[in-house]
């Protein structure tokens, strides 16, 4: 072989195993992924809802490094024959936390878990449950939210999720729902007795509101929230605002609604429902009126029932204009 030929032949050689080198390290890193695991959030202690029933409270709306994606609501019910979990948190150390509350008041298991809707706050905890108790555990949604979420919703939020904490996440995964229910539905689970609500498109196509029937008590998922402004890219305000009444005629007009986000209260569907007719009603009346939606927005931020929470309510203020122009757009769709 002359000088030329081995030096070409050596260069071809050498970028080949550059290659695969490369390639082997963006395998190996690919695979330990997984492996790598965000630190453990603090334990925050349950408030006790009802007699049965327990709620590890995020004090944040938002995800943030500070607090590792501590931003929704945990709850869950202790029946005679063990525990069931309504939303299992935004990642493993949470919910992982939420089992060591869960096992400070009983030594009974988690024996079902039910997943409100594909948003990844309210279900990327299911690997810790499906860890603890094993992959048949049953995980309960809305078939389109097991859909979503074994789809694109799944990886997008387990990204975000990652991203928005600055790694704290990391080590989750993807556990779909694995049981699938329906509207009307009863089940009987762990000596307990759990109602199926869905009232079409709310805060997203496939909310699963869950009634603990005999605490008098329904957990709404995202469908309303206590002090936070709610996301509405994939859901409808009049669809929001119909299933409150849909829930309060089936479920009970004085239960105690538990929301994802924010306080547990007798009052939640009404008080937050003022606040989303304060910007629908505006919206739907500007555009009938053939107003702007910058006029729609400085009708909306006028309005009593709005301005009473801007000072308090938690995202109101980066977010009150897209979710004005949200309206806007779908009232538009309702009055043409």
């Amino acid at each position: 072989m002359n000088r030329r030929r081995f030096l070409a032949t050596a260069g071809v050689w050498g970028a080949a195993a550059a290659l695969s080198d490369w390639q082997a390290l963006a395998a190996w890193a690919e695979q330990t992924q997984d492996f790598i695991i965000g630190p453990p959030v603090p334990d925050r202690a349950p408030v006790r809802l009802s007699r049965r029933v327990w709620m590890i409270e995020s004090p944040d709306g938002f995800p943030t490094p500070e607090n590792r994606g501590l931003m929704a609501n945990v709850v869950f019910a202790i029946g005679p024959q063990g525990v069931v979990v309504m939303d299992s948190g935004c990642s493993l150390q949470i919910g992982e936390m939420a089992i060591r509350m869960i096992r400070r008041l009983t030594a009974l298991p988690v024996v079902a878990v039910f997943n409100s809707h594909y948003h990844g706050d309210h279900w990327l905890g299911n690997h810790a449950f499906a860890k603890a108790y094993g992959p048949e555990l049953p995980i309960y949604a809305l078939p389109h939210t097991q859909q979503m979420i074994r789809g694109h919703e799944g990886a997008l939020w387990r990204g975000l999720m990652e991203r928005w904490t600055n790694q704290s996440t990391l080590g989750t995964e993807i556990v779909p729902p694995n049981r699938t229910v329906q509207h009307g539905q009863t089940l009987a689970i762990a000596g307990l007795t759990f109602g199926m609500h869905h009232y079409g498109v709310a805060h997203t196509p496939s909310d699963l509101c869950v009634q603990v029937v005999e605490e008098g008590l329904t957990c709404v998922g995202d469908v309303a929230m206590g002090n936070r402004i709610a996301n509405m890219d994939d859901g409808s305000y009049p669809g929001t605002l119909a299933c409150y009444e849909q829930l309060k005629r089936h479920a009970g007009a004085r239960q105690l609604w538990v929301p994802g986000h924010g306080a547990a209260s007798t009052e939640l569907l009404d008080a937050y429902g003022a606040f989303l007719r304060g910007i629908w009603e505006n919206c739907l009346r500007a555009v009938k009126e053939d107003k702007t939606e910058a006029q729609a927005k400085a009708m909306v931020l006028a309005d009593p029932r709005v301005a009473a929470r801007a000072a308090t309510m938690q995202g109101f203020a980066n977010n009150i204009g897209k979710y004005v122009s949200l309206a806007y757009l779908e009232a538009e769709k309702e009055a043409f």
